[in-house]
């Protein structure tokens, strides 16, 4: 049997999505990769907000054929009675729900997770949002830049004394989801041994703040208020950008002992590389601005792809800030099946990303691109036993 034969690792799984735009949708959206039945759920007539972020094509986002790949779409108005009761039958044969809405707009609809989880005791929740379920802020809108912010990122992207930076992705969203799947599967896993279901709390700007690394202990115990530094990381020498003789840019990540003695001999600085003072990185961060300007003044001198060249030849870790140009051309994303195609209702194909992470025996798949509005409606109320009059009804009523 080949690794793309049988099941998959979540086959059987049936996940119930509520939530729109980024962070809910792409947790459920790592869940359908690897098998599980996802359902989301959408206001008729409107959808999902991001069908119509970003780069439109035929009147739909392209971002839309990676978020919503592999699920299947059923309009329903959640603000209506009839809509209500559709969610709660699909909730009582489910597994999992994924929602990111404001805290306590599902219990305003009878939808919280004291209802759900009543109806169906082995249920797991994943709920996403701004500050988390509790709190003094827990009632605020939030936005994952605004997580970013308050999780510390924000303040440390960008270069000292300059307005600080976006990544330019929405990392809180995501980071924030991958933490939702995180606990979804351990939830499954709990759930074989008590037979219970649960439900995870995840807030975006505390998934942010878990990625600080270092920031928390160094202000406590060394009063130390880590700063903004550009390209550089400060404490970590030499990891820095450095420009190259046509302009362009190499990244150079020295820090590792052995590491740093092999790019000093390939720059030519053997003093350098036999210095005591840089056996170790305590020693060598505190002249960073030494080195970064031995290495630069290397850099400087030649073109990208011989400073690529000679340190790859030398096993230092170098690379340069990769365009879409550059990610589709690479032979390594080819090689690792990180591009992948779907296929457009015209007839076209689409790049898209492929899927993480990789398994060896039951990996995950990528079965078309993102569903019309609705284009599930139907098959979903059949599966529920709801009739075709009653599907009529409901549709001449805006409830589907």
């Amino acid at each position: 049997m080949s690794a793309n034969d049988g099941a998959q690792a979540l086959a059987g799984l049936k996940v119930i999505e509520l939530g729109q735009l980024i962070a809910g949708p792409f947790a459920s959206k790592l869940l359908g990769e690897f098998g599980a039945d996802v359902i989301k759920i959408e206001p008729p007539g409107t959808g999902d907000p991001l069908r119509k972020w970003r780069v439109l094509k035929d009147g739909t986002s392209l971002w839309w054929h990676v978020q919503t790949r592999n699920k299947r779409s059923l309009a329903l108005d959640l603000r209506t009675a009839e809509g209500q009761s559709v969610v709660r039958r699909l909730v009582a044969e489910a597994d999992i729900v994924i929602e990111n809405f404001r805290p306590g707009t599902l219990e305003q609809w009878d939808l919280g997770w004291e209802a759900l989880s009543e109806l169906n005791p082995r249920l797991i929740m994943v709920r996403i949002s701004g500050y988390g379920q509790t709190g003094p802020y827990r009632d605020r809108p939030g936005f994952g830049v605004i997580g970013e912010a308050m999780g510390g990122l924000r303040y440390l992207s960008g270069h000292p004394d300059q307005p600080s930076v976006r990544v330019g992705i929405s990392i809180g969203d995501s980071l924030s989801a991958l933490y939702g799947v995180i606990g979804a599967l351990l939830a499954l896993q709990e759930r074989q041994r008590s037979g219970r279901g649960q439900y995870i709390d995840v807030a975006l700007y505390e998934s942010v703040f878990a990625m600080m690394e270092s920031l928390l202990p160094e202000y406590d115990a060394a009063g130390v208020v880590r700063e903004p530094a550009g390209s550089a990381l400060p404490g970590i020498t030499p990891s820095n950008a450095y420009r190259c003789a046509g302009g362009e840019y190499v990244l150079i990540a020295g820090n590792g002992d052995s590491i740093f003695k092999r790019l000093m001999q390939a720059i030519g600085r053997a003093d350098l590389a036999a210095d005591p003072r840089f056996a170790h990185n305590d020693g060598r961060s505190q002249h960073a601005d030494l080195i970064d300007g031995a290495i630069e003044a290397w850099t400087r001198q030649h073109p990208r792809d011989q400073v690529l060249d000679t340190l790859e030849n030398a096993h230092v870790p170098v690379g340069y800030p990769y365009t879409a140009e550059d990610i589709v051309a690479d032979p390594h994303y080819l090689a690792r099946q990180m591009i992948e195609h779907v296929r457009l209702d015209d007839g076209a194909e689409l790049k898209v990303p492929g899927v993480l992470p990789k398994l060896s025996r039951t990996p995950g798949r990528i079965h078309g691109g993102g569903p019309a509005l609705g284009q599930h409606t139907q098959d979903v109320l059949d599966e529920l036993g709801i009739d075709r009059e009653t599907q009529a009804k409901m549709r001449e009523r805006g409830v589907i």
